[in-house]
């Protein structure tokens, strides 16, 4: 990209905002768009009619005319547009005709005059443009222009500013992809042409963060280049500011104190069975944390066995956790002796604050708890676990099956989901955290901290909102080129897509924006709860695909199918099978049954069978994964498919080979037990679905490729 003309922009933009205006004349966008190399139509002011004869014979071409006004930025529907003017008379009644059509509209119009540019068409139109969003600040967008954006809101969105190859995804980002690149014999357009279009408009409103909308509608791209042919620009009447965000260095300290307490402080702590406070404590004690645990109650000289103190100022030595079970209305001067003691971290357990409408009551809390350093977990949240330290700080249900996994929830309740379906499923986890009311800490700030967790290879996290969007992206980009991060972000419908008009701020729906932008920062997207719980088991268990090839091997055609349809949903690639190995995948099947992808090995066939058709599929190099379909049969029961299958892939891994395996097991109940010894060996396996196994398995696939892992 050509060093752009800053200094000309910021002139232009201070003397607009100087005027109190909030939008740039259609003359001032074109010198932003040249300033940035942002290819426009040649054109020129006319202020009478005889400069807009000559600007039309300087052109050359048939030209548009156009009402330039800071007083009217509806042009069309103040008459002050006219295409296909040919020729330097054409173009003087033409000015002429505008002129008197805008006084007609608005009489108090102050008119700069009339804009005489090259008329462009042809190629295909598309929109360019960007916004700014109040969670993620400047997004671009792109997509079909014209009516086309309108009746197909076919938009794609990506956090600025982008580098080449992210602009260039964009292009192929969107359903109608195929049509630019040249459909039914078409000629392509440049695409290269369009994605430096995109890359230079998100270098200039990050550059200029007072741009609140930036519109080029239509750009017409064809295989010469792009050429905008409109532009509309809008400003911030207020100062902007960047929000203040920790450095990853304070953040890492904080989460530390979090994670790794050696002193926890229970401020409301009770002997009372059925109070949270007494249930803060045992979960605590019976959990095994093996730092020092201080109740707090100014009522009791011991609590549970240990001494209790009046305030958390007497406590002897620091404390790096204080966990609050007290009423909402006794939490600001409580936590101002957090504050005055020098504790790192509170947990905020309490309801009562923003989610019940008291912002006031929050807003004080928040204002202590930064007064004082202090970095706040909720509140309205059920504590969190953090199972290396044996840590249940929490007045749920105490859990210790630890494992890689860390989830994260917004909702108490998903909450509680999360924990019953980690104990049903003996998923192993690292840490349960409930973020609530997000005053405080947030998801960024988990993910800085298991980031760099040797106790988890794989988060999970339940969300309504992004505090602070663009922080989230950027620590998830770090975190997922190491580690997947699942994300179930609720609320997909519940602000719904705004009216769709040509103009960028509008076609930014709410969960457009988060669903591209989270694929932006390598994060893989769960629809519901329990896909994002069932990619968090399954996905640290399978190895990291080394290309795109997947096979499926069945005893069931049927299956076969299904699981087919599932790949083409999950975004899987079913390999193409070379003559050479399907040959060798038909010297072990009937001859009844069908090589190919599917590779139908029929129901009928012993254990065998199964055996040489796996063995096969893991150590040929050329295929890299395998789904499994297996259907219970008297010949090859499930426990006998169950082991044989895990040995086979075990010895594989022995020598050095390790693809993801998944498995669809259909038959009687005997099949749950089966696909549970599978999961127990590392093989994702479930009863009576073909399209779950599957689904993780694309999962991984996404993770992967976001992570750049494919090769």
């Amino acid at each position: 990209m050509p060093t752009p003309d800053k200094a000309a922009v910021r002139e232009i933009l201070d003397k607009v905002r100087a005027e109190g205006r909030d939008a740039l004349t259609a003359p001032e966008g074109k010198r932003v768009a040249d300033a940035y190399g942002i290819p426009t139509p040649r054109e020129g002011l006319a202020t009478t009619a005889d400069e807009a004869a000559t600007l039309a014979a300087d052109i050359g071409q048939t030209v548009v005319c156009k009402i330039v006004s800071k007083d009217i930025l509806h042009k069309t529907e103040a008459g002050g547009v006219l295409v296909g003017i040919e020729g330097p008379d054409k173009a003087r009644a033409a000015f002429e005709r505008i002129i008197a059509n805008a006084k007609a509209y608005d009489a108090e119009a102050e008119i700069a005059g009339v804009q005489v540019q090259q008329q462009v068409g042809g190629g295909h139109e598309v929109i360019i443009g960007a916004t700014t969003d109040p969670t993620f600040g400047k997004i671009v967008a792109f997509g079909l222009g014209g009516v086309l954006v309108e009746v197909l809101k076919d938009v794609t969105f990506r956090l600025a500013p982008l580098d080449t190859a992210e602009a260039a995804s964009m292009i192929n980002g969107i359903k109608a992809a195929e049509v630019l690149h040249g459909a039914r014999g078409a000629d392509p357009v440049d695409v290269d042409g369009v994605a430096t279009v995109i890359e230079r408009v998100s270098a200039l409103v990050t550059d200029f963060p007072e741009i609140r909308e930036f519109d080029l509608n239509p750009v017409f791209a064809d295989a010469a280049g792009a050429m905008a042919a409109d532009i509309r620009i809008l400003l911030e009447t207020s100062p902007v500011t960047a929000p203040v965000q920790p450095s990853q260095e304070d953040i890492l300290a904080a989460m530390n104190k979090l994670m790794n307490p050696r002193s926890v402080a229970v401020v409301g702590a009770s002997d009372q069975e059925g109070k949270i406070g007494n249930s803060v404590m045992k979960n605590l004690i019976n959990g095994g944390y093996a730092g020092e645990i201080h109740p707090i109650n100014p009522k009791a000289d011991e609590i549970m066995g240990r001494k209790a103190y009046a305030s958390v100022t007497d406590i002897p030595g620091e404390v790096d956790v204080a966990v609050f079970a007290i009423p909402a209305k006794f939490v600001a001067s409580a936590l101002t002796e957090c504050g005055e003691k020098g504790v790192a971290t509170a947990v905020m357990i309490p309801s009562g604050f923003a989610e019940t409408g008291n912002q006031e009551l929050q807003d004080e809390v928040v204002a202590i708890a930064h007064r004082y350093g202090i970095r706040m977990l909720g509140p309205n949240i059920y504590g969190y676990y953090y199972t290396p330290q044996n840590l249940c700080a929490t007045f749920c249900t105490p859990y210790d099956v630890k494992g890689g996994v860390a989830l994260t929830s917004q909702s108490g309740g998903i909450g509680m989901a999360i924990l019953g379906f980690a104990r049903t499923t003996k998923m192993g986890v690292s840490a349960i955290v409930g973020l609530g009311n997000k005053s405080d800490v947030d998801e960024d700030d988990l993910l800085t901290y298991f980031e760099q967790d040797e106790n988890t290879n794989a988060v999970a996290m339940h969300l309504e909102d992004l505090k602070d969007g663009r922080a989230f992206v950027e620590t998830a980009k770090r975190m997922t080129k190491k580690k997947p991060v699942v994300v179930l972000k609720a609320g997909r419908t519940a602000l719904g897509a705004r009216a769709a008009s040509s103009h960028t701020g509008a076609l930014a729906g709410d969960d457009k924006v988060y669903d591209d932008i989270l694929r932006q920062a390598g994060v893989v997207r769960a629809p519901g709860l329990n896909e994002m719980l069932e990619y968090a088991r399954g996905l640290p268990l399978l190895p990291t695909p080394q290309g795109e090839n997947v096979v499926i091997i069945t005893g069931a055609g049927g299956s076969g199918v299904l699981l087919s349809d599932a790949c083409v949903e999950a975004g899987l690639s079913l390999m193409d099978i070379p003559p050479d190995l399907d040959e060798s995948f038909r010297r072990y099947i009937p001859p009844f049954g069908a090589a190919g992808n599917p590779i139908d090995i029929t129901g009928g066939e012993p254990p065998s069978t199964y055996e040489a058709t796996i063995r096969l599929g893991l150590e040929d190099p050329r295929i890299h994964a395998l789904i499994l379909g297996y259907w219970h049969t008297i010949v090859t029961p499930p426990m006998v498919f169950a082991e044989l299958t895990a040995r086979v892939v075990e010895e594989a891994r022995q020598r050095g080979i390790d693809k993801p395996v998944v498995a669809s097991l259909a038959g009687d109940t005997e099949v749950e037990k089966a696909s549970d010894y599978l999961f127990d060996h590392r093989i994702v396996a479930y009863p009576y679905t073909t399209e779950r196994p599957v689904a993780v398995l694309g999962a991984k696939y996404r993770w992967a490729r976001a992570a750049g892992l494919l090769g």
